[in-house]
């Protein structure tokens, strides 16, 4: 069953570099995978290691309230690192994997939830309402389900629906056009569509083949769900990700949706107000 998106020129997307975004949405605030710790190198297991190549446009403490953290996973640190693992105890609700809900949920109890594939949760909105954030098949990696969370873990992306309010779709590290395709039968057109892509690579992994969407994988993914806007993440700010925003722009154009990017600007949020900064 398809949803019907209602668009919308009011809903400001932040981009604060690799998956980092903050956006308001029926009046409460949601933030994605939380990454705002210091250029450097950060283990992932044995003997490995990621190297973050510029700091965050924004530090915690910049963010003003947050009411509802995003967690597309908890286990890579280019997608929650010791300074996004300090931010969620202080925020009331913390949504990811059913793994990181139960790993994450011994120290944050219940403000830690994990959602399962089209599995929902109701959240209140100020003034009465409701948001419904629902969880969505997510793939970090080529090859089945088995074969992909063996090696890179559970992910899940998220769709975001409400009276009156425009569907957003937030993808996490996914690089599975079939499930796009199942989420935009499902949900589809989308309004706006938060996109983590570039295209990262490891040649010990699935033969240096992309565990994120690649440039032209993330346009299908933009035809497939119909968005009318697409915001790209995750594909700056580390050494891991293999395509930036030339090459987003390259792919978009030759699909003919070079006037779906929404790039705006990284910026300093003002605290008081979500309707200044990037769009």
């Amino acid at each position: 069953m398809s949803s019907t998106s209602v668009p919308t020129g009011d809903l400001i997307v932040r981009v604060f570099g690799g998956p980092t975004a903050l956006f308001e949405y029926g009046g409460l605030r949601f933030l994605t995978d939380p990454t705002f710790d210091a250029p450097g190198d950060y283990p992932r297991g044995e003997a490995r290691f990621l190297t973050k190549t510029a700091p965050s446009a924004a530090s915690p403490d910049d963010l003003g309230r947050v009411d509802v953290v995003l967690l597309s996973h908890d286990e890579h640190p280019d997608n929650l690192d010791d300074s996004g693992r300090a931010l969620l105890a202080g925020v009331p609700l913390t949504l990811t994997t059913p793994g990181g809900g139960k790993r994450l949920g011994e120290t944050l109890g219940e403000r830690v939830r994990g959602l399962a594939d089209w599995e929902s949760v109701e959240l209140d909105r100020p003034g009465g309402g409701a948001v419904t954030v629902t969880g969505v098949p997510a793939l970090h990696g080529p090859g089945t389900r088995e074969e992909v969370e063996a090696v890179t873990g559970q992910v899940v992306g998220f769709v975001l629906t409400g009276e009156g309010l425009p569907t957003v779709y937030v993808s996490g590290d996914n690089a599975s056009l079939d499930a796009v395709r199942e989420i935009a039968e499902r949900f589809g057109p989308v309004d706006t569509a938060v996109l983590f892509a570039g295209a990262p690579r490891f040649p010990v992994l699935f033969d240096n083949r992309v565990i994120v969407l690649d440039s032209a994988m993330a346009a299908e993914a933009a035809r497939v769900l119909g968005a009318r806007r697409v915001v790209p993440v995750h594909y700056d700010s580390w050494a891991h990700f293999t395509e930036g925003r030339d090459d987003l722009e390259a792919a978009f154009a030759a699909a003919g949706l070079a006037d779906r990017l929404d790039w705006g600007t990284a910026v300093r949020p003002d605290v008081t107000s979500a309707r200044t900064g990037d769009a």
